[in-house]
């Protein structure tokens, strides 16, 4: 008997609106464990019993208890079922096996010919085969499974896909419409294996083949604290993203007309304040990198789609970061070099962050509410692998 089917035929049309608001109590697990869903439940039966059937009170009672005890059961221990329990079972061995798959096409021995005849196009074409295949078998498990700290990292690994569909499609691998991917073989073989290889890169971190692979790993359970009961798993978070909302009030500052006020000199020349936009930008990177290093590991995709959008947004702004000073690693982590930054056109670094400071801040500011809330980790994900990302206070928990 579903719970909730139980309570909706219990406290139907023939209940008084005291019945409805009782009816909403009941969804409080806290209410179960202190013992006040049970005093109301009581209650609730001892009022609503017609004693013109003839049946004893004491016979009422021992009925009344034996539905509360099962009610209570029901709503401590929901049943999964077996559908539900076949689908988590099938989303944790198909991840390892992803894991797999991409580790093949990640290693440079794959794009290599052997000595026993093996040419590098088949061992590629082999191992897209197998590539597609999981990863496949990952995305339509998850859509009937409720380890929801997996399938938060599925759903940010299908809109990495869907953001790289335009190269996928180039080497023969098609985004369909349910979230799945298709292959061509025969377009794959005639394909430039470099192509290949450079998607799918283990040397730079913001690569298709390394996006895959970090979400994957992060899938696997090694970096969250989480409850498992009746392969239902519920994720406990920790980090509260304090260095996200400290990288958007730097990004706002550096984007912001003030931090760039001239002051004039002992000889009364306008000047720019160079040290304190200096230490505005050295706590701007000290800070990027620190929510990189919370952040990366969560398993809440708000966070992980809007850590995508602000690496993205610094890879394609890598050529004017560079002029003032700023590089990114291969692990995606900022370094400055003040010498390089104090030497710069003050007007265009204000220039420049206008649209990349206020970029940044926006992302952050997500960021920042995600880790902060509990809302689901797989939702805003449509059936293409598109993800929508709606205003703060708008957000909704649905897949």
């Amino acid at each position: 008997m579903n719970f909730w089917n139980s309570t909706n035929s219990l406290f139907g049309s023939g209940t008084s609106n005291s019945s409805s608001n009782l009816y909403s109590l009941f969804s409080e697990r806290a209410s179960i464990k202190n013992g006040t869903y049970k005093r109301l439940l009581k209650s609730y039966f001892n009022s609503v019993g017609s004693d013109s059937d003839g049946t004893t009170s004491a016979k009422k009672n021992r009925s009344s208890n034996n539905i509360i005890d099962k009610l209570l059961k029901e709503k401590m221990y929901p049943t999964v079922s077996k559908e539900t329990q076949e689908a988590n079972s099938n989303l944790t061995s198909g991840l390892n096996s992803l894991q797999s798959s991409v580790s093949a096409l990640q290693k440079s021995s794959t794009y290599e010919d052997t000595e026993n005849g093996s040419t590098a196009a088949d061992k590629v074409v082999s191992a897209m085969k197998s590539y597609v295949t999981n990863y496949n078998n990952v995305v339509t498990a998850s859509k009937s499974s409720t380890l929801t700290n997996k399938t938060a990292y599925v759903a940010n690994m299908m809109s990495a896909t869907s953001k790289n569909a335009k190269e996928l499609a180039e080497i023969g691998v098609t985004l369909k419409q349910d979230g799945t991917l298709q292959l061509d073989e025969t377009k794959l073989k005639g394909a430039d294996i470099s192509k290949v290889q450079k998607l799918f890169s283990a040397d730079n971190i913001q690569s298709y083949g390394s996006t895959i692979s970090s979400r994957v790993k992060f899938a696997g359970g090694s970096s969250s604290t989480s409850s498992t009961t009746n392969n239902t798993t519920t994720e406990t978070t920790t980090s509260k993203g304090t260095s996200a909302a400290a990288l958007k009030t730097d990004s706002e500052a550096l984007a912001s007309s003030e931090l760039y006020a001239k002051t004039k000199d002992k000889d009364g020349n306008e000047t720019y304040n160079v040290d304190k936009i200096l230490s505005t930008a050295k706590s701007f990177v000290s800070n990027y990198n620190k929510m990189f290093d919370a952040a990366e590991s969560s398993s809440n995709s708000g966070v992980l789609s809007n850590l995508s959008y602000i690496r993205e947004k610094t890879k394609n702004n890598t050529k004017a970061l560079e002029e003032f000073g700023f590089s990114v690693d291969k692990n995606g982590r900022m370094k400055l070099d003040e010498d390089t930054f104090k030497k710069s056109d003050m007007s265009k670094v204000q220039n420049f962050f206008k649209d990349y400071g206020s970029y940044v801040a926006s992302n952050a500011s997500r960021v920042n509410y995600y880790m902060n809330t509990n809302a689901s980790a797989a939702s805003g994900y449509t059936s293409n692998a598109s993800y929508n990302i709606p205003a703060a206070s708008d957000y909704s928990a649905s897949i």
